[in-house]
């Protein structure tokens, strides 16, 4: 029997089932062996030849359950357990203490909310300038 039509009704057994480490059909049952990542093999099978095929498996292109938490902790500088100090309540308490610069050479008659450059604490000003 050769390769052709007559053999395709033969092949009923499947040669590759699911990868326990990357979940695609690609675990070659005989080889023992991943065809997609080479698991069992401990480095995950990538080729720069196919740079598109490392772009879809890299980093960030799934959950990243631990990676994602990683940078805001690294602000803090990696402290567990520990409780922020409480800050003021409310904008009434913000304003009844600072110091506004305004741009003047922009200023409208009304409404220069907008044309604030930034509010200084009164003691930051007093310390600093």
């Amino acid at each position: 029997m050769g390769k052709g039509t007559g053999s395709f009704g033969k092949r009923r057994n499947k040669t590759h089932t699911l990868c326990v480490r990357c979940g695609r059909r690609s675990f070659h049952i005989q080889k023992s062996r991943c065809s997609a990542c080479a698991y069992p093999a401990a480095r995950i099978r990538k080729y720069n030849w196919s740079v598109k095929a490392i772009r879809r498996k890299t980093t960030g292109t799934g959950r990243m359950r631990y990676l994602r938490h990683v940078a805001v902790r690294f602000k803090s500088n990696f402290r567990e357990g520990t409780q922020a100090p409480p800050r003021k309540k409310g904008a009434a308490a913000a304003s009844e203490d600072t110091i506004v610069f305004v741009n003047r050479s922009s200023l409208p008659q009304v409404g220069f909310e907008s044309h604030v450059i930034a509010h200084y604490p009164a003691q930051w000003f007093r310390e600093h300038v």
